[in-house]
């Protein structure tokens, strides 16, 4: 029986090699994407190992959480706490650190260090350990800094040149003294490090005074657990946490790994997906190999095989096929491991160096996805084969599908049909995040479900073909005849490509119903001309919204600033606004009251009012972040949405209890409206700094469409690969089914079909397939691209379905040209049968 599964396997080289192919591409994708994220995670975490050589302990400050009225916060690291760390015994020396946001621009006024993480710090004493300079000199004075080498080499700066930068708003322009390097993985990844000397560090990252972390080296000969131990008694343990070299450098690998972990996720789904249309198509490659083999077969159990030894040999060549295929795969993913890679450098998104890291594990996956995918499709097959009884079998009496499998079939079909549904709409009923498992489970029955119905629905949807496919004479009728005998093989062949086609439409139909609703959103919330924000999300420094105040033709700002407060024993933030101008920037839905803020008065959204059973004229104690209380009272109640919310209250009234106040955002209006010039002018007045993004709510809307753009894009090329999954799928079932029907086309030959209506009939055959594969696809992606939105319209109140009706066409042209490129090859074969030997095949 082995002899004999593996000689099938050589005998049917053509036809098992589209499956192969299928198995392949998937087993590719898995494994490229475990070469690929291996390889990146090894050298961060290698990198970032080595960026703690000169740190045996560090010191941290201790968070207080919050409790009565006070507000939690953070201890502070001074440099009494830096003296008395290095007085320990044991410890060589200790260095405060203080870090921040900075963000630099090259000499064409673009930022740069922009790919991980773009960050500022300083530089201790005369010489710095943990930055070795390769050029120049330390840093002296507010008007010097220093940058990493790889960001210098990015940007062509130069010692000596002055460097244009942004810590949170003003630019400054600080002059190059010199060039270090770092181990640090952060940098490593494609971010940016500027270091300052340590008083000008402390005065620009807000922090004067203190510092983050104090990082303590050993003696020699000094073990990391002992400096810990005697740092631990000498500091106070209300202050200070202490923490090993060696445990940072894990925790950072870690959050590295982590980071990656969700890249890997990602592309791990689209490899399943990839795997699961491959699965339809090798159970119907097997399906249709054994049916063709079912003389062959009965002949082997007539002869003395058991049903387990024809099982076996079924597997054995699903076997060697899943084998073949996982190392042809795992051989093709490392190659997609090396190019994306090289993708990632062509992007500028630097990477560190480190070798290609192919673990057992990623061998391992290869050929486990591989075989076991593959033996798990085949497996029904052959179960069903040797079911068959040897008689019957060399009768043909069970080409047909009993009535009864085919009530089971279409009953089992309708039971997972009706419970995906009745799951998915229960899901939409649900808060949010409390409904995403359920819709999930529900997706996964409901589609399960519509797979097993496709037979049945195969012959109302292609019957609807025919007044189009009569338009093709004889060819066409035969086309759609040739569709319908075999409802199960036609059905299994344009799963695949619904499959495809579910998941694209549901996240086409679910980006243009954001992107939608987001507009709508800041077009009702907004009045203001312009929004000036960090271009990187990080917060404004207060000056920006002083310059813009004094501009001729500014005639309202308002900045927006958060701050921590306690209510009733819980933390809630307070929202800071000019309370005079912001009801000229902004239009609010007033549900009670009035929308005023000034002194005392403070306006809230409807959601924070319900929770705290307030309405107009409700009065309320805060303890703000400073510890002093104030009696605040409701003005009014406004709908709130994802853009604003909260409690806002008037900026004179919240700033004197913050201690280091600063913007998320400036509003500003202007006396012309929008119009390039005034646009202009406010981004001069703000020394054309590359790190503050000037918007309109046009430019607003242009930036949420780019972010959905690009993340459609991606899904598209990642699901191409299922599509092109697919397409394999329906030639395979097409060359097949030309296989099978020999004689018939030979027959259709001798009595006067010529060639090219041979072509037609095949090329039309696959087009009926592709485009109802296309139909249950886009409608089953619009169903749950419906659902998707009614979930996350519980959380956004403007939220409303948007049916892209051109990417919809654009989906069914997508199936038909698939259909056609499919046929091509079948076509071409079946038109150049010999009509003679055709009719005498058996």
């Amino acid at each position: 029986m082995f002899r004999t599964a593996l000689r099938n396997v050589l005998a049917h080289k053509a036809r098992l090699l589209m499956t192969v192919l299928a198995v392949m591409l998937g087993v590719a994708f898995v494994s490229g994407t475990l070469v690929f994220t291996n390889t990146i995670s090894g050298a961060l975490q290698k990198s970032s190992a080595k960026g703690f050589d000169h740190v045996d302990v560090a010191v941290t400050p201790k968070w207080k959480d919050a409790e009565g009225d006070r507000v939690g916060k953070s201890q502070e690291l001074t440099k009494d706490t830096v003296d008395a760390s290095a007085r320990v015994p044991g410890a060589e020396r200790a260095i405060g650190v203080v870090g921040g946001f900075a963000a630099l621009a090259d000499k064409d006024g673009k930022l740069v260090g922009d790919g991980f993480q773009t960050q500022g710090g300083n530089y201790w004493g005369a010489k710095d350990p943990r930055y070795p300079l390769v050029e120049g000199r330390a840093p002296k004075g507010p008007d010097e800094v220093l940058v990493d080498s790889e960001t210098v080499k990015r940007a062509g700066y130069r010692v000596g040149e002055p460097v244009r930068m942004s810590v949170n708003g003003p630019l400054l322009e600080p002059v190059l003294v010199g060039v270090f390097t770092t181990d640090d993985g952060n940098v490593a990844a494609g971010g940016s490090l500027a270091l300052f000397d340590t008083a000008t560090a402390q005065k620009v990252f807000g922090k004067e005074g203190t510092f983050d972390e104090i990082d303590v080296k050993a003696e020699a000969g000094v073990s990391e657990a002992a400096l810990k131990a005697q740092l631990d008694k000498a500091l106070p343990r209300d202050v200070v946490e202490t923490e090993t070299g060696g445990t940072l450098a894990e925790e950072q690998a870690e959050a590295i790994a982590s980071s990656m972990s969700g890249l890997k996720q990602g592309l791990l789904v689209f490899a399943g997906i990839a795997l699961f249309v491959g699965t339809f198509i090798i159970a119907n490659t097997f399906t249709m190999l054994v049916a063709q083999r079912t003389k062959e077969l009965a002949l082997l159990r007539a002869v003395g095989a058991s049903r387990r030894q024809v099982t076996r040999s079924v597997l054995i060549e699903a076997f060697v096929v899943g084998t073949v295929a996982a190392v042809a795969g795992l051989l093709g993913g490392i190659g997609i491991g090396v190019g994306l890679r090289s993708l990632m450098g062509m992007l500028e998104a630097t990477v560190p160096d480190g070798p290609l890291v192919i673990t057992p594990g990623t061998v391992g996956t290869a050929f486990a996805v591989g075989i076991l995918v593959t033996m798990l499709a085949a497996w029904l097959p052959g179960r069903r084969a040797a079911k068959i009884p040897p008689v019957a079998a060399m009768s043909s009496v069970h080409a047909k599908a009993t009535t009864k499998s085919l009530v089971l079939r279409n009953t089992l079909g309708a039971l997972f049909s009706a419970a995906g549904v009745a799951v998915v709409l229960w899901a939409t009923s649900l808060d949010g995040s409390d409904g995403q498992a359920p819709m999930g489970f529900g997706a996964v029955l409901l589609i399960t479900g519509v797979f097993i119905l496709t037979p049945l629905l195969s012959r109302p949807l292609i019957a609807a073909a025919a007044p189009v496919m009569r338009l093709f004479g004889v060819s066409g009728k035969l086309a759609r005849q040739n569709s319908v005998p075999n409802p199960r093989r036609t059905a299994a062949t344009a799963s695949a490509l619904m499959i495809g086609l579910t998941l694209i439409t549901g996240m086409t139909v679910m980006a243009g119903s954001l992107q939608k609703s987001i507009d709508k959103m800041a077009s009702e919330a907004i009045e203001a001309d312009y929004v000036v924000s960090m271009a990187t999300g990080n917060a404004l420094s207060p000056d920006v919204e002083q310059k813009l105040k004094k501009l001729d033709d500014v005639t309202a700002t308002s900045a927006m600033r958060n701050s921590p407060s306690r209510i009733d024993g819980r933390t809630e933030f307070l929202t800071g606004v000019d309370g005079t101008a912001f009801g000229k920037l902004t239009d609010f839905e007033v549900r009670d009251g009035a929308f005023a803020i000034d002194g005392t008065r403070v306006v809230v959204d409807d959601g924070t009012a319900k929770s705290h059973d307030w309405k107009a004229g409700s009065t309320f104690d805060v303890a703000y972040e400073d510890g002093k209380k104030e009696r605040l009272t409701v003005a009014g109640v406004y709908r709130g949405n994802d853009m604003f919310t909260g409690i806002m209250i008037d900026n004179r009234t919240l700033a004197p209890h913050q201690t280091d106040p600063t913007d998320m955002l400036v509003m500003v209006k202007t006396a012309d409206g929008v119009s390039d010039a005034a646009k202009d002018r406010l981004e001069k007045a703000l020394g054309s700094n590359p790190a503050i993004a000037v918007q309109d709510k046009k430019d607003i809307s242009n930036e949420i469409a780019r972010m959905f753009t690009l993340v459609l894009n991606m899904v598209y090329g990642l699901l191409a690969m299922a599509v092109i999954v697919a397409v394999i799928g329906v030639i395979n079932t097409l060359a097949m089914s030309v296989f099978e029907r020999s004689q018939e086309i030979g027959m259709l030959r001798a009595v006067g079909l010529d060639r090219r209506g041979i072509k037609r009939m095949v090329r039309l055959e696959s087009l009926v397939i592709s485009l109802f594969g296309g139909v249950l696809g886009i409608g089953l992606g619009v169903f749950f691209g419906w659902a998707a939105g009614e979930l996350l319209g519980t959380r956004m109140a403007t939220y409303e379905l948007v049916l892209p009706w051109d990417r919809l066409a654009v989906f069914l042209l997508l199936a038909a040209t698939v259909g056609v490129l499919a046929a091509l090859w079948p076509a071409r074969r079946a038109a150049r049968l010999n009509m003679l030997q055709a009719i005498k095949a058996e």
